[in-house]
């Protein structure tokens, strides 16, 4: 398979730039996989899909305000600094713009040595990992110092931090919002688990690795980076339970679903543990747990949107796109959601 297959045309203009006021009044385009048929609603109508005993899975990650601004020691220039994931504890791989200026032994000053950054090397990618020196809590200062990490085709700014973090956000640890689940209110959970739906948490930090466009001709060669999860005892034996009792596992999202079937043994089980995944789902993968995907409109030629289509049908989703860009659909973070059932 060509990474050109996954290419199709966006009006630049489709491209949420804010979210929408009211979360769950995002619209949502209903693919049915087994007979590709359409349907336009709102989000808040996803719970007419849900039946009783089924299990809604969430990825409870929170994102970190992980992009920071710094100069070299005794220079006056602006380097911006993406923190990807901690390696160890004040040690973190960083994705550093414009990388040039940016070489091992360097130190990198943030807001009057408040935080400062020792370069350690240059990882095979061009990332850097670097080692964080401070007094105090690490947390504390980035919150002070660190602006939450939009994607680069978001240009607006985002008055509400919290506007990129879903409701249910817990752990931090993510460079990414798991977008799929912007949608959700507490409100409509609730609703939800008054209808006997079932629902588990589990947590995947998200890379920014996530979001780029695949760069070699041959999907089969793409490396993926790995990402940092957690599948707790608890959300294996609510997951479990739901499958032997014949309920269908929704997956919140990409992240969700990566997680699911990195943890799934070939019965179908859930297993409980924590690691670090780099799964990589597209067109030829056979699903091992989950039944049905809520997620966002993907970028051309990304990891997520072969997820989707190995999911779904690569015409399923083709088609799905092309009714969705002719009906003004949002697209990407902050855009409106598909449910895969």
């Amino acid at each position: 398979m060509k990474t050109e297959d996954f290419y199709y045309d966006l009006p630049e203009e489709l491209i949420a730039q804010y979210p929408i006021e009211d979360r769950e009044e995002s619209r949502l385009l209903v693919l049915d996989k087994k007979t590709g048929k359409l349907e336009d609603r709102i989000f808040k109508d996803i719970i007419d899909y849900f039946y009783p005993g089924d299990c809604l899975v969430l990825n409870d990650t929170r994102v970190i305000p992980a992009r920071l601004f710094g100069s070299r020691e005794g220079k006056k220039e602006k380097i911006e600094f993406l923190l990807l994931k901690r390696v160890e504890r004040d040690t973190w791989e960083t994705l550093v713009r414009p990388g040039k200026k940016v070489k091992p032994n360097n130190r990198i000053i943030f807001r009057d040595g408040l935080l400062i950054a020792d370069v350690l090397s240059i990882n095979e990618d061009g990332t850097r990992n670097v080692k964080f020196i401070y007094d105090g809590i690490f947390e504390e200062i980035l919150d002070k110092l660190g602006e939450m990490p939009l994607p680069p085709y978001i240009k607006g700014e985002l008055k509400d931090k919290e506007r990129y973090q879903t409701v249910y956000s817990k752990h931090e640890g993510s460079a990414a919002a798991p977008t799929a689940g912007l949608h959700f209110t507490m409100e409509l959970l609730k609703r939800i688990e008054e209808k006997r739906v079932n629902i588990a948490y589990l947590t995947l930090h998200v890379g920014l690795g996530t979001f780029r466009p695949v760069k070699v001709e041959n999907i089969e060669e793409h490396h993926m980076h790995s990402e940092y999860y957690e599948v707790s005892k608890e959300a294996a034996d609510i997951i479990n339970r739901t499958k032997s009792e014949g309920g269908r596992i929704i997956a919140v999202g990409t992240t969700s679903t990566r997680t699911l079937e990195t943890v799934a043994n070939q019965k179908g089980e859930i297993i409980p543990s924590k690691g670090w995944t780099d799964i990589f789902i597209y067109p030829g993968y056979e699903f091992k747990i989950i039944d049905g995907l809520i997620t966002n409109f993907h970028l051309p030629e990304s990891t997520l949107l072969m997820l989707v289509c190995a999911f779904a049908g690569k015409d399923n989703i083709f088609n799905a796109y092309k009714y969705a860009i002719e009906n003004k659909f949002r697209f990407f973070s902050f855009g409106d959601a598909m449910f895969i059932k």
